[in-house]
């Protein structure tokens, strides 16, 4: 047992889990650096120190000690973030803006999420070129391998990933075991490389070149990513095992950075930093270090499709995204989630990307500017967040990290016109889903006037005491029962439909990640009851079963519908969004032989 209560199982649990993305960085980060500038001994010795430096910054100081500390229960993502300052504002201005940053950056994180396991994938099955005998390998081919495992990548996430989870953990650990091992013999080599761990190479090598120095970190940024996912996934474990766990992995991934600068200053002429340097190590144990690789970079895949469907079952429940069908993969972990429709959009984009770019050389060009935007965002609310709580030297510290996070931004600004436009263009299309499903929402809700309780009950009283009511009991779903739905008054006073008990359901989203409660139903006039559930902003719960738990006993379940008619282009989009979304009832997998939608046309 570690301090803490954290056991060593869930140490290892999270490297499997979280830490992929950020593990196979070394496969790529610095061979793509090393592509830009030559391997001189003053610029290895500035480029280690660096990213020795935006480890520590970037991933120590503002995702494991700032952000991961800011959850109420052990949950993390931008999304987060958002639900815990929003109380803390006053002003509309405020929360539109803050709204407006975590929509940003979720599209950016889904963005980054498409690139991570093409470069992943293929900067891994590059490793094949060093086979001897394979040296001709052609680029198409690659690309077929990196497409086949990706479609097998996909295919598999229904099934969930449990089953296979258990196995994620040891490989991984092995992995970063064997990345410090070959790092720490490289070292042997050229010993000197150990003095970057000061941060005075760093300031000396941006101090000393110029705007190259600043641009090179749109590269040193890759050794960061994955961050936004380690967070995003932290409510998979909680938050100790994840930060027991970074400081080892820190330890294997400056090892073997270390090693690959040392290697670099020995073989200045190496292409493939990494795998160069196993292979002139030890060849022996050349092809299994690249099978080990790739089954890392599968699972760093995985690693960031469950932090996506993480981040989108946070979008929907705090209803920024609309309705997508969630199935749970494991009866033990509610984490383990599947997005059908989220599942095979980004298989389709991540084979565009792998065709678009074709090596992982050119994906290094895209990659990064995704990263460092979300992180961006991250620091802007966790700066935020302290400041309104009055924890000054927090703030102070979290305004110098943010600094950090603008100057890597600015830095990979660069790379728009050489492919970071692609990473830019995929975010673009889930931020313009989500403004587009929020401002058609509220048009709908403002067409679409709900009757005030006061006005409702008069009417409610007068029908139900002249009608010939139906037996039994009857629900309707409301937000708000105060504001009762059009759809309600159109089935009991314009078609006379009139149970002997009516309960209004409603579903109410609370500040806190998760809880459940809810009351006994609440008469407010003969006939009429109101029964409200009081959910976590995360949570997605199974309402049959509180309603049996009630001892609600319905015979028919009513809930509103709209029919969009427009010829608007963009209230088009909305609507097909609406068709292809779950009702809420079907949301909620309420039992189909009791549900009755009741469809209202509206002209948008």
């Amino acid at each position: 047992m570690l301090k803490g209560s954290v056991t060593v199982p869930e140490i290892v649990k999270s490297l499997g889990l979280v830490f992929g993305d950020i593990g196979t960085s070394p496969i790529y980060a610095l061979t793509a650096i090393f592509l830009l500038i030559p391997p001189t001994p003053e610029n290895v010795m500035g480029i280690m120190s660096l990213i020795i430096w935006t480890m520590t910054i970037l991933v120590t100081f503002e995702y494991t000690y700032l952000a991961m500390h800011i959850g109420k229960k052990g949950e993390g993502g931008t999304i987060v973030l958002k639900e815990t300052l929003l109380p803390l504002l006053k002003s509309g201005n405020q929360v539109a803006f803050v709204s407006l940053l975590a929509i940003v950056g979720i599209s950016l994180f889904i963005g980054d999420g498409v690139i991570t396991p093409a470069i992943s994938i293929l900067s891994a099955i590059e490793g094949i070129l060093l086979i001897p005998g394979f040296e001709a390998t052609s680029q198409t081919t690659l690309m077929i391998i990196g497409g086949i495992i990706a479609i097998c990548l996909f295919s598999i996430q229904s099934k969930g990933t449990e089953r296979v989870a258990f196995a994620f953990g040891p490989i991984m650990a092995t992995w970063f075991i064997t990345l410090a091992g070959f790092g720490a013999l490289a070292i042997f080599n050229a010993p000197s490389v150990i003095l970057a761990i000061s941060p005075v190479y760093a300031i000396n090598y941006l101090l000393g070149h110029g705007l190259e120095g600043f641009l090179i970190l749109s590269s040193v940024i890759l050794v960061a990513t994955g961050s936004e996912a380690l967070y995003a996934d932290m409510g998979h474990l909680g938050r100790e095992p994840i930060i027991k766990a970074w400081y080892l992995v820190f330890i294997a991934l400056t090892l073997n950075y270390l090693g690959q600068g040392a290697f670099a200053l020995t073989h200045p002429d190496a292409n493939n930093i990494l795998f160069e340097m196993v292979f002139s190590q030890v060849q022996i144990l050349y092809i299994p270090f690249l099978i080990m690789s790739i089954a890392a970079t599968v699972i760093a895949s995985q690693a960031m499709i469950s932090g996506i469907f993480s981040i989108v079952y946070q979008g929907i429940t705090t209803r920024i995204l609309p309705l997508l069908r969630i199935e749970f993969t494991s009866p033990q972990l509610r984490s383990q989630i599947y997005i059908d429709m989220m599942n095979w959009l980004l298989l389709f984009a991540v084979l565009i990307v792998i065709m678009i770019f074709q090596n992982s050389k050119n994906l290094t060009l895209a990659y990064g500017l995704a990263v460092s935007g979300d992180m961006v965002i991250t620091g802007i609310l966790i700066t935020m967040i302290f400041a309104y709580r009055g924890q000054i030297v927090k703030t102070l510290f979290a305004i110098c990290i943010l600094c950090v996070n603008f100057m890597f931004l600015f830095a990979t600004l660069h790379k728009i016109p050489y492919g970071g436009y692609i990473s830019l263009l995929i975010a673009f299309i889930p931020f313009a889903i989500i403004i587009i499903f929020i401002y058609g929402q509220r048009k709908l809700a403002s067409m679409l006037s709900p009757v005030p309780l006061d006005n409702f009950l008069p009417e409610f009283n007068k029908v139900y005491t002249t009608l010939n009511r139906i037996s039994g009991t009857a629900l309707f779903f409301a937000r708000d029962f105060r504001n009762i739905p059009q759809y309600i008054p159109r089935i009991m006073f314009t078609n006379n439909i009139m149970y002997d008990d009516n309960i209004i359901i409603s579903i109410i989203r609370t500040e806190q990640p998760f809880g459940v409660t809810w009351g006994f139903t609440r008469e407010i006039t003969k006939g009429l009851s109101i029964f409200e559930i009081y959910l976590g902003y995360m949570e997605i719960v199974d309402i049959g079963k509180i309603l049996r738990e009630a001892e609600i006993e319905e015979k028919t379940i009513f809930y509103g519908m709209e029919d969009i008619i427009t010829t608007h282009g963009i209230w088009r989009i909305f609507a097909a969004i609406k068709r292809l979304s779950p009702s809420l009832v079907q949301f909620y997998k309420l039992p189909s032989d009791k549900i009755h939608g009741v469809v209202t046309r509206v002209e948008m």
